[in-house]
This record gives structure tokens, sequence and C-alpha cells, in this order.
């Protein structure tokens, strides 16, 4: 297959809101929305999606097939200052942002001045409990990128937000569960632990823009 048919393919898996568009001599991701991190924003308000920057970006570069098509509602997990959360908020439906560091936090509140449909949420995404109250049921994506040890246990216990046919998007970042570990090893037992809960659909190594990270498209079992 050649490089143009891929990136056709590439293209055709793009949730509505989310287009190529050139910035500096080449087609790179886009989102319409304010600016958040510096990124570059064209006359016709279309911004820049770094996947060097994103986890989310890199699996939709690598052309992985997300199920994403535009409108979702979404329950982002690790959502630091807002990075690739303002991206997801610019074509998904309402966005429930989950961070527990208080600093980010409060860059996301002024991220989210600028889209209605987002909402910051400062807890702790190992305790969903402590925000099921604000988080609606059936959410159509739960997209994951939480640093931290027991990263298949936080998706598990997220479950219960997602809807029967909903999709679970996650990078593992294999250092943060064993810096000692092959990664390789590390995402095989994450994958188990994801079975008891998850049906897998498609994995992919993030190597091109996030070494030691594994991209992950699973639906509810």
């Amino acid at each position: 297959m050649s490089d143009d048919s891929s990136a056709a393919d590439a293209d055709a898996d793009l949730p509505e809101g989310v287009e190529r568009r050139p910035f500096g001599g080449r087609e790179r991701l886009s989102t319409r929305g304010a600016q958040v991190y510096g990124e570059p924003v064209d006359s016709d308000g279309w911004r820049a999606w770094d996947a060097g920057r994103s986890k989310l970006g890199a699996m939709l570069e690598l052309g992985m097939d997300t199920g994403l098509v535009g409108g979702e509602s979404v329950l982002y997990l690790g959502a630091a200052s807002g990075t690739t959360v303002s991206h997801v908020a610019d074509f998904a439906g309402p966005t429930y942002a989950v961070e527990f560091a208080p600093r980010p936090v409060r860059d996301l509140l002024g991220v989210a001045e600028d889209r209605d449909n987002l909402f910051p949420l400062l807890k702790d995404a190992r305790d969903p409990e402590s925000y099921a109250h604000v988080v609606e049921s059936g959410i159509d994506c739960l997209v994951m990128d939480v640093a931290t040890r027991g990263q298949a246990t936080v998706a598990v216990r997220n479950r219960q937000f997602l809807a029967d046919d909903g999709r679970l998007l996650m990078a593992v970042k294999a250092r943060s569960e064993d810096v000692t570990a092959e990664p390789d090893d590390v995402f095989d037992d994450v994958l188990a632990e994801l079975d008891s809960a998850y049906e897998l659909l498609e994995t992919a190594r993030l190597d091109r823009f996030h070494a030691d990270h594994l991209g992950i498209v699973a639906r509810p079992k």
C-alpha cells in the first residue's frame, strides 16, 4: 500500500471536527478552537494538534481505529493542563476532565472558559466514586492517559461510566508501571488485567511519538 493510500485510510478514521490542514508546509491534525499551548493556528481558526505532546493525537496519527465520530460524551482521565483534552472538547460533546493535581487544574479551568462543554474535575482517577455523582452514566468514550502505577486497575474501575457500546482509548506508559521491566512485559500484564472488563480491539506502539507507550482501543465486556 502506498503512503498516500495509508494517509487516506487514516483520514477516513478521523472524527468529524478533526482535519488535516497545512501548517508550516506539512499536513497536521487540527481541531477548531481557542489556542491553548502555543500551537499554530491558521486564519480559519484551526489549531495544530501536536501528536508529540498528545497520546490520543499519536493514536490518530498512526491510523488507529478509535471509533470516534465526533459529538461523543467523553470522560478524560489524566487531563493535566489541557493539551489533549482541549482538542477533544473541540470536536466532542460533554467532556469531563479528571486531574488530581491542583496546579494543572487551574490551567484547565482557563481552557474551559473557552469551551462550554469542558468540565474540569479536581479528582483522583483511582477513586471514581468521588466523581460518580457528577459524571453521567453511559459515556461514549473513556480516554485515559494516567502516568501512575496500576493503569489497568484505573481503567477497570472507571468501566462503570461507559456505555455498553462505548470505547476505551488508553495510552499505557510502561515506565510508570515499572522502570526496570521490559516495556513489552509491562504491556502484556496490563492487557491481561484489562481482559476482566474489556474486549481488546486494537493495540499499537506509540514510539514514533512517545517512547515506551502502548495505545489501546477496547470496548466493555
